[in-house]
Formats: C-alpha cells, structure tokens, sequence
C-alpha cells in the first residue's frame, strides 16, 4: 500500500436537484459541473441512492417495515431495536428511515449498496472519462460511544480497508493486528460538510488517490467491512445474547482434538453455581477430568460395570457389545465433567413423603445448575453432551475418582470443540407446552 498523503481536502458537491425515483445519479452528479478528477472519492448518502432505485415504501407502521428488513434482533430496549438487516448491516431499526420522505412512506437502504457503487462508479466514468472511488454512507450509533457517525455501507473502487500488518511503526515494533478501516473513515469526513440536515448529499475527497483501485483491479465492496459471525465478539445484547446461546446449546455428538481451554470450563462452573438452590444450599460439585489418564481410568472401570450389569440381564454379547460402542461418545470428547449433587443443608422430616419431596427439590437444583453448565459452554462456543451413565454405577465412580460417598454423580458431560455445525432443530411450538389457568 502506498503512503498516505500529507494532506487531502473534503467538499460538498452542491446543485443536486431532489432526487425521484428512476433518476440516474451519475448524470446529476455530472450536471453539477463537480470539476471530479481521477483518483477523487465520492462520498454519496444512502438516502438519494435509495431514492433513485425505488426503494420508498408505503408504510403506516414503520414497525412493520422494520420487521420486513429484519433477519435477526441483536439487542432491544423498549421500541428501540439494534437488528442485523438483510444486507448484513447492523444499525438500529434495520436502517429504515422516516425522515425526508413523504409521510405515510419509509426510505429503506439500497438493496446492493456495493452494486449501487458499481453502478454509479461506472456511470460517471461513462459521462465524464474520470476514475473515481465511491463510497456509500449512512447514520450509524456504535457501542460503547455517543453520538452518530457515517460509516460505509456500499463501496466501489475504493480500497475500504488498508491492511497493515505485517509493516513496522515508527519504533520499529512490528503491526500484528492494525486493519484500518479505510472507507469508514472517509465516510465521517464527508459527513463533516455534508451534515444531516444541509441538503448536501454528495461529498468530494481529493488527495488521497492510494485509496482509489486502478481499472480493472479487483477490490472488494463494503461487504468487507462487516465482521463475519466467527470473529464477532460482540454478535448479541446482553438478553439476546442469553437466549441464542440457550437455544444454540446442541449435544454434540463428534468432537475435534482441539484442547478445551480450562478457564473457559472454569467460567461456565460459576455460572453453574448461580442456580437456584433450597434453603440457600449450594448442592453442586464439578469434578473435571483434564487428562486423557483419569478419563481412561474412569470409563473403563465403568465399561466393566456396565457389560457385568448387561450380562446379569442376560443380554447377549452382539447386543452388549453395541450398546457399549454407544457409550464411546464420552472416550472421543477431549475433557470430561462429572457433577455432583450434595444434599448437605437437607431438611429431614422422618416423614418418607416429605423426605423425598425434599431430595427432589435437591435434584431440581442439580439439573438447573447443569443447564447453566451448558448454556455457559454453549456461550463459550464450546460443545457438550450430557449423559447419564454415571448414575447407574455410583460406587464405581465414587471410588476411582475418590470422591466422599455423600457426593452422587448425576451423568457425565462430555465437553469439546464440536467436529461440524450442529443439525437444526425441530420446530417446537411454545404453546403446545403452556397451559393458563
């Protein structure tokens, strides 16, 4: 990549008439007389494309045309919503706009706002010989920051991220994750003297001509500046983020070899134990299994307990041999999870009805903490698969791992990296299991 200039200038480009519907923005840029030059970049505001392609809907309830160009809900709070729209941006309201169109109608963002550049590059070099980068801006709000800033949401012809790694700055020290975010930047320039409400849509850079992609050089749109869903860490709010790692939880059935990282299990223990308990009990233990010995140690002293319990139902070999190649799930998984249920703090009552009503509650409390378990792995982006085959050889379990006898294995959890995505989901209606009263 070339040196940034020393110096560049922004301008407004002004005469642009109100755009309608079918208009062809590159011959009324070129009408202006704008003096383009190659190597300047045009700074174009998302509302005179999203005019010129049509995109002015009726719409009574804006709600509703936000609903339309939803894909996913990233955070809510009250009517305000933060949504990925169906051009992979996220913004409030899905970039669904009320403002400077006709009432009873809504402005939505170009279909193809890299396509919408394409198109406008291609047309004003056709009308006035020039090579040009455009860069398509809208209004967005950023996490952890006030205020509104203009950001790239369709480019062309213009490099929207200058990629310095691999480079050294001034002192020499190496740049290892520097990735500017080249087009955004042009965009909050040009909203400096465009502004919001100036009738100015349209802005000139000059004197950064590095940015600007030769004929023929492929360059990728401003798709390119939207991270993809693996390398975003901040994907969800905080009540979303709850809910899509609850329903993301999968068993999984196939791990990878990766190692599990210890601190991530640890984190999702204390959120295990912030389960629900009675008599502000704390009835959970977790015994990890980090290495391949204890774990190999322990599922053989249960394979043999198994097969001996299989043998005494008189199951036959060919029908014991296949049920224990069912339990070679827990062999795979590169760290296991024994919890525990400890029903100190218990009520008795000597009362057999009360008592149990009593280890129940205990039980309940076991499975919630479990549950937060594996939502907390799932969160992690770890994979998990509950089974239940250490509660049929207590003893067994107890004594290789020498746990206390009072400490009641409730199942195993297999805990990886999940070797494939997981399957879908059969659609489950929510009121087929709700009844009112």
């Amino acid at each position: 990549m070339t040196e940034a200039a020393a110096s560049y200038r922004v301008r407004a480009l002004p005469g642009l008439p109100e755009v309608r519907a079918g208009d062809d923005l590159a011959k009324l840029i070129a009408a202006t007389e704008p003096g383009l030059a190659d190597g300047d970049i045009l700074l174009v505001t998302s509302k005179i494309v999203s005019k010129a392609e049509g995109r002015i809907v009726a719409a009574d309830d804006r709600e509703e045309a936000i609903d339309a160009e939803t894909v996913r809900v990233v955070a809510r709070r009250g009517a305000l919503r933060i949504v990925e729209n169906r051009q992979g941006l996220v913004m409030a309201a899905a970039g669904v706009d009320a403002s400077n169109t006709p009432a009873g109608t809504v402005l939505l963002l170009p279909e193809d706002p890299d396509a919408s550049a394409r198109a406008l590059r291609e047309g004003l070099r056709d009308t006035l010989g020039v090579r040009v980068g455009i860069v398509i801006t809208d209004t967005f709000g950023r996490p952890w920051r006030g205020g509104l800033t203009d950001v790239a949401i369709g480019a062309a012809g213009v490099r929207v991220l200058d990629d310095l790694r691999g480079g050294t700055d001034a002192f020499g020290n190496p740049l290892v994750a520097t990735v500017v975010a080249s087009a955004d930047e042009l965009a909050a320039a040009g909203d400096l003297v465009k502004g919001k409400a100036t009738g100015l849509p349209v802005a000139v850079v000059r004197g950064l001509p590095h940015l600007v992609a030769d004929d023929g050089e492929d360059v990728p749109g401003a798709r390119a500046l939207v991270r993809d869903a693996a390398d975003d860490m901040f994907r969800l709010g905080t009540s979303e983020a709850v809910r899509e790692a609850v329903t993301q939880r999968r068993t999984v059935r196939e791990f990878t070899d990766d190692p599990v990282d210890p601190g991530a299990v640890r984190r999702a223990v204390a959120a295990a134990v912030t389960a629900p308990a009675p008599h502000h009990t704390t009835p959970w233990r977790f015994v990890l299994l980090e290495s391949e010995e204890s774990r190999t140690r322990l599922l053989d002293a249960m394979r043999e307990a198994w097969i001996a319990d299989l043998r005494r139902d008189g199951k036959s070999e060919e029908s014991i041999a296949r049920r224990v190649r069912r339990g070679d799930l827990l062999r795979e998984a590169p760290l296991l999870v024994v919890p525990c249920l400890v029903t100190e703090g218990a009520h008795h009552y000597g009362d057999e009805r009360r008592d149990t009503a009593e280890r129940e509650m205990f039980v309940v409390a076991a499975g919630a903490g479990v549950q937060n378990f594996l939502v907390a792995l799932a969160g992690e982006r770890l994979g998990s698969a509950w089974v239940s085959s250490t509660m049929f050889c207590r003893d067994v379990v107890r004594g290789v791992l020498g746990l206390p006898d009072d400490w009641d294995p409730m199942g195993a959890i297999a805990v990886g990296r999940p070797a494939a995505p997981p399957g879908e989901r059969p659609e489950r209606d929510a009121a087929a299991f709700i009844e009112v009263r």
